[in-house]
Parts: structure tokens; C-alpha cells; sequence
């Protein structure tokens, strides 16, 4: 059986599972660009391949085919999410269906992917599975209507998170105290447009705030209740928890100054151990036996990136959301395996099983 990857050919995802397959004995993964996939050229899947979809990120003109616009975006432009997200919805219908022709096999189903991309709908499949996750309000379609529905829950804190969002792109944590108002985000305002910078910042003026919420709830916006974070070396924290063929294998603790623990917002990389210690090692068991049972929502996806995130006194946990790319943690090695290196090796074993099967349901009526 070969190995076929769906991604940006030259991306660094691509690359390092190229890398990673050939180490683990496959052959080099045959790549299908998102660029030909998107413009409907011939995509070759060899026959009764397995397939592992990827990132469509960091591509603009993949993101301009994905939203059908004209031009691509500037950089860090938050335009056409929604767009954006329907167009990943045919694109990996039309995924399925080259796979079933191949007579292939998806080491991810594509339904579950669009599942993991739209908050709302993760949301309510983890809620609905008993998974702990912070309380949710309805998607406001204004900034009024979404302190309207606060007041009405008597919350004061919430984050506010684009529904087909990632990597804490247009997020906001909003505190609310009357007409006091005070939203931490990475958006910046420039030219009568919205940007994701890499400068987190507050704004404080409500109509400014207003205008923010407004601008993006077209789009569909995630409400949550804030979870109060557990903190390390006086920072936030939380956990990225990569659940591979259902066992956690990776855990990273993402450490911030500020509510949003992204990396790339000024995040840094937590000690574990630390942190275990801080926990107490049943409480940590404990969640780590959640991100299973979120991972567990996604049956026919063999690997799960899980938000996960402990209450101050580690007393509490719950799931923030769960990722369909969560894999790129570069450096993070247990058992001398990167996660791509997991993953090649639970794919040969999969492969050598049969136990992989593709689920042929569409990913949206």
C-alpha cells in the first residue's frame, strides 16, 4: 500500500511527513496540491492508496481558491470565513470522492475535519458526547445581541471565537462590567480592514469593540464562558494533548501572558513536568483520559489535536476545542518519535490491518 498526502507541496507539514513516512519504511508519499485540487485539475491518487489529508494553511492563493475570491487577501486579513470553510467542505467532498474512485483509503474522514472546523458544531458534538467543555451561548449575529444573551446568563467574561477560525485568528476575551468593557485580542484595525497580527493587545472603547464583533458575526461566531486558566512560573497555561490512533502521545503546555496561549501570539513552551507536579498525577490522568474521550468524537480521524485547559487549582478541566491539524509541534519527541514519526509508524500498522475504512457519507447534505 502507498501513502498519499493531500497538502502544499514544499510546506513544512508536507515535508517533515515526508521525511518522517520515509524513516518508517514507506516509500515517498505521493503529494496532491490543494492548488490543483481547488482548481478542479487531475489529481492523481495511486490505486488503493492511503490517504492523509493536510493543512490547506499558509498558502495564500489556496486560501483565495478555498474563499472563490477574485484576489487573494493581504496578509493576515481576516476576510471570508465562512467562504472559506464551505469551500473546504467541497473540497473534501471532492477528496472522498477521488479516494473511493483510487479505491483508496482516508486516514482522516472528511466529514470529521469540517466537524473540527466549525466551533459550533465541535462544540455540540463534545457536549453531546459528555465531554467536559466550558458552557456556550448561541452564536450572536451582534455585538448587542451577544450582551444581550451575556446579561441574560449573567456572564461577564466570555471568549468570542470566529466559528471557522484557527490558530486564535479574530478571538476576543471580553470582560464586561456595565458600560466597562475590555477585550484582549490579536485583531488590528487598519485601512477599514481587520488584520491577525502578532501583537496581542486591549481595547477598551465599546464601540470600538462593537465594531470588531460586528464586522465578524456575518462570518458565525463561538461563545464560551471564560475558563479560568491554571498558571505556571506566573503565566497562563494550557495544554495542546495530540491523541494519535486514540493513545495521547504528545503533550506540549503553551504558557502565555495573556488569555490566548498561542505560540505565535508570544506563547512559550511550558515544562511538563512542572506542571504534573502542580496537578498531582491524578488529576492529570484524569485529563488526559478527557482529550481520549474528545479524540473518541472523531473515530475515523487517526490523530486529534485537544485544547485542553486546567482550572487554577487543577481541581477542574475542560476541552477548549478540538484540531483536525493540531500535529505541528515541532522538536517534541517521546520515545525518540516526532508526531509525524508516530503517525507513519500507527499508519504502517494500520495499513498491514486493514482496519482503516473510509466513511462514505458526504460531508454536508
Amino acid at each position: 500500500m502507498r501513502l498519499t498526502v493531500v497538502g502544499n507541496p514544499g510546506n513544512r507539514r508536507v515535508t517533515l511527513f515526508r521525511a518522517a513516512a520515509r524513516a518508517a519504511g514507506w516509500d515517498d508519499p505521493t503529494v496532491v496540491s490543494w492548488h490543483d485540487l481547488l482548481r478542479g485539475a487531475p489529481a492523481h491518487i495511486p490505486r488503493g492508496s492511503l490517504v492523509r489529508v493536510d493543512s490547506p494553511g499558509e498558502d495564500a492563493e489556496v486560501d483565495r481558491l478555498l474563499r472563490g475570491a477574485p484576489t487573494a487577501a493581504e496578509h493576515g486579513e481576516l476576510v471570508g470565513l465562512s467562504a472559506w470553510y464551505d469551500g473546504l467542505c467541497r473540497a473534501l467532498d471532492r477528496i472522498r470522492a477521488l479516494v473511493d474512485e483510487a479505491g483508496g483509503q482516508l486516514a482522516q474522514d472528511p466529514d470529521e475535519i469540517a466537524v473540527m472546523f466549525d466551533k459550533r458544531a465541535c462544540h455540540r458534538r463534545l457536549a453531546d458526547a459528555g465531554v467536559a467543555v466550558p458552557p456556550a451561548l448561541p452564536g450572536p449575529a451582534s455585538y448587542a445581541e451577544l450582551r444581550a444573551s451575556m446579561a441574560e446568563a449573567g456572564w461577564t467574561q466570555v471568549f468570542v471565537k470566529p466559528a471557522h477560525g484557527s490558530s486564535a485568528s479574530g478571538v476576543l476575551a471580553l470582560r464586561a462590567h456595565g458600560r466597562r468593557v475590555r477585550a484582549t485580542t490579536a485583531i488590528e484595525r487598519s485601512g477599514g480592514k481587520l488584520y491577525n497580527s502578532l501583537r496581542v493587545r486591549d481595547y477598551r472603547d465599546e464601540a470600538t469593540i462593537a465594531e470588531l464583533v460586528d464586522r465578524l458575526a456575518p462570518d458565525g461566531l463561538h461563545v464560551e464562558r471564560w475558563f479560568p486558566k491554571a498558571t505556571l512560573a506566573g503565566r497562563v497555561c494550557d495544554l495542546r494533548v495530540l491523541v494519535i490512533g486514540g493513545r495521547p502521545s504528545h503533550v506540549v503546555v503553551r504558557t502565555s501572558r495573556f488569555p490566548m496561549t498561542n505560540l505565535h501570539l508570544g506563547g512559550a513552551r511550558g515544562d511538563l513536568a512542572a506542571l504534573r507536579a502542580a496537578a498531582g498525577e491524578r488529576a492529570y490522568a484524569a485529563a488526559l483520559r478527557t482529550c481520549v474521550a474528545a479524540a473518541a468524537c472523531f473515530p475515523r480521524s487517526l490523530h486529534v489535536g485537544v485544547d485542553l485547559l486546567f482550572s487554577p487549582d487543577f481541581t477542574r478541566h475542560a476541552v477548549a476545542e478540538c484540531n483536525a491539524f493540531g500535529d505541528l509541534l515541532p522538536g517534541l519527541l517521546v520515545d525518540g518519535r516526532d508526531p509525524y514519526a508516530e503517525q507513519a509508524h500507527q499508519l504502517r500498522a494500520l495499513a498491514a490491518t486493514a482496519t482503516l475504512a473510509a466513511n462514505r457519507a458526504p460531508v454536508r447534505s
